[in-house]
C-alpha cells in the first residue's frame, strides 16, 4: 500500500459540468521524488473566470491541454508503474479533488485505482492534535503556489512530518 498525495485544479465547483484543467500527485516517501503533471483540456463549454484565474492559466491556454482520456490512462499506468497494492488517496481537500479525480477516472476509464474511498490530511491533523479548529498547514515546507506539484508536495511534507511527530504507522 502506498500513499499518494494529489492536488487538482478545475475551472468550477464539480467535475462534468466543469473541467479539471491540471492536477499533481506526488508518492510519499522521503524523498518525494516521484511525481506526476499533467493538463487537460476542457470537457465542458462551462467554466467560472474566477475558478480559473486561480490555476493562473486563460480559458484559450487550456484548449490546447491534452485530451482527458489519454491524461487519464497515463495517471493509471504512473500508479501502476510506482505502487505495489492499492494507492491511497490523499488530499487537503478530498473533497474537491477526489471528486474530480474519482469522477474523471470513472468516466474515461470506467475504473478508479484507488477504489472508493480517500483520506483528508487536515481531518487526520484535527484528530492527532485533537482540536478541529487547528490546521495542518504550517507543517508544509513547500510554498502553497496552486501549481499541484508544489501544493501536493507540500501536503507530503506535511504528511511526512505528521508520522515523524506522532509515530503514525502508515507503512512506508
Amino acid at each position: 500500500m502506498s500513499y499518494v498525495i494529489v492536488d487538482i485544479e478545475a475551472d468550477g465547483p464539480i467535475p462534468g459540468d466543469y473541467s479539471m484543467v491540471c492536477f499533481g500527485a506526488i508518492i510519499v516517501e522521503p524523498s518525494l521524488s516521484r511525481t506526476f503533471y499533467k493538463k487537460l483540456k476542457p470537457i465542458s463549454g462551462k467554466w467560472e473566470p474566477e475558478a480559473l484565474k486561480v490555476s493562473g492559466f486563460s480559458r484559450e491556454e487550456t484548449l490546447n491541454f491534452d485530451n482527458s482520456k489519454t491524461v487519464m490512462e497515463s495517471f493509471d499506468k504512473w500508479l501502476a508503474d510506482n505502487i505495489k497494492g492499492r494507492p491511497i488517496f490523499i488530499s487537503d481537500n478530498n473533497g474537491f479533488d477526489w471528486q474530480f479525480i474519482n469522477w474523471y477516472f470513472h468516466h474515461f476509464l470506467g475504473k478508479n485505482p484507488f477504489g472508493h474511498s480517500s483520506m483528508n490530511l487536515g481531518s487526520l491533523y484535527k484528530g492527532l492534535v485533537r482540536d478541529t479548529s487547528k490546521n495542518f498547514k504550517h507543517l508544509r515546507k513547500t510554498k502553497h503556489t496552486h501549481n499541484p506539484v508544489d501544493d501536493a508536495k507540500g501536503n507530503a511534507e506535511a504528511f511526512l512530518e505528521l508520522i515523524k511527530m506522532y509515530g503514525l504507522k502508515v507503512g512506508l
